[in-house]
């Protein structure tokens, strides 16, 4: 195995594992499209705030967002729409 094939290996190995590092830091932060409003929320940690609070004022048990129905998700996004 010559020099460059080595180095060449090394480098792809130190990619895979920092691939998995680089993703997993930025998972938390997406766009959502809110259909009935025609626009986009960034998904992180404010939103957050916002869905939980919602789901404490109107007595839901806990879920992600994405995971609920769709007229629960309505409801949401005209919630959140009043309360900036």
């Amino acid at each position: 195995m010559g020099r460059g094939s080595r180095c060449l290996s090394s480098l792809l190995l130190a990619a895979a594992f920092a691939f998995p590092l680089a993703t997993t830091a930025c998972s938390g932060h997406y766009r959502v499209y809110d259909t009935y409003y025609g626009d986009y929320h960034h998904w992180d940690h404010h939103e957050e705030v916002y869905y939980n609070q919602w789901e404490v004022e109107t007595h839901r048990d806990h879920r992600d967002f994405k995971d609920r129905k769709a007229d629960e998700q309505k409801e949401y996004w005209q919630w959140r729409h009043n309360h900036h």
